[in-house]
């Protein structure tokens, strides 16, 4: 579940995010009993994948000031390190890593 809330946030740099995360948006159901098929371990696994290499991360500049983006709840917490980029004369936001 907190994959895809944190791939959500982040699913406009993810080509066909909608088709890959079906899967898994399944067992989210109250009324459906979670299996962990081989359709959705690798629906995991390109997802985590795809977060975790170029392009969607961003190569660190220290001249362009960063974002930190926390999140905490229950026991859990992450991080998100962004900076800002020009692309195509519009300022836009990325990930530099996940802490």
């Amino acid at each position: 579940m907190s994959l895809l809330g944190f791939s959500s946030y982040y699913r406009q740099h993810l080509k066909d995010f909608a088709i890959l995360a079906k899967s898994i948006y399944i067992v989210c159901d109250q009324q459906t009993v979670f299996e962990m098929t081989q359709e959705r371990m690798k629906a995991y696994e390109k997802i985590r994948k795809v977060l975790t290499q170029e392009p969607l991360l961003l190569m660190p500049d220290p001249i362009i000031p960063f974002k930190l983006y926390i999140d905490a709840y229950g026991d859990g917490l992450g991080e998100a390190l962004h900076k800002v980029q020009i692309i195509d004369d519009k300022p836009t936001e990325g990930p530099v890593c996940y802490i």
